[in-house]
């Protein structure tokens, strides 16, 4: 029933963009794997094999630390209404962080986030859809918002002082380089 893909289709950028959550899994080569929820406007395809993704500010900083180490990502996309479906893109990703080259095209694209801590860029090696039959049908309320109200609260200087208390390292103590 799954089907392997060397690109994004346009069917298949049709159905990330129709999803109002997604799935980031990241590891290090010996550690804990991490695998985290994702939401609000902050996924854009960019090409066939070409994505971004915005990262805000969170607890924890595990995909900067694992993508130093290895660069390996998978995103899961899964269809919560109407046809079954559920997509996983692989590929290596790197970290653009604000004063990076590339920094002010690539924030363009996104609408203005409190808390906005840097753009995941990932090459897409391939993607896979699989049948999803057993996902349950879930109904869409609207976004959370927390977490920005949160970080606006905050303000730029109070967010620099959360990562580093709390973003410098992975859980398993791996570097993040956020400051770098």
């Amino acid at each position: 029933m799954s089907k392997f893909y060397t690109k994004i289709t346009s069917r298949l950028q049709k159905f990330i963009e129709a999803q109002k959550i997604f799935f980031v899994a990241t590891a290090p080569n010996s550690g804990r794997i991490n695998l985290s929820p994702k939401g609000m406007d902050s996924f854009r395809v960019i090409s066939e094999n070409r994505v971004l993704w915005l990262n805000v500010t969170g607890s924890g900083n595990e995909t900067a630390a694992h993508l130093l180490e290895n660069k390996r990502i998978t995103l899961m996309f899964c269809s919560f209404e109407g046809a079954p479906n559920i997509l996983r893109l692989y590929g290596e990703g790197k970290e653009i962080k604000e004063g990076n080259a590339s920094w002010n095209e690539l924030i363009s694209l996104f609408p203005e986030t409190p808390g906005t801590r840097q753009i995941f860029d990932i090459t897409i090696a391939s993607a896979q859809t699989s049948c999803g039959m057993s996902i349950p049908f879930f109904e869409y309320k609207g976004e959370r918002n927390e977490l920005n109200d949160w970080a606006a609260e905050q303000g730029k200087e109070g967010i620099e002082k959360y990562w580093e208390a709390n973003n410098q390292q992975s859980i398993d103590g791996l570097p993040t380089k956020i400051f770098d």
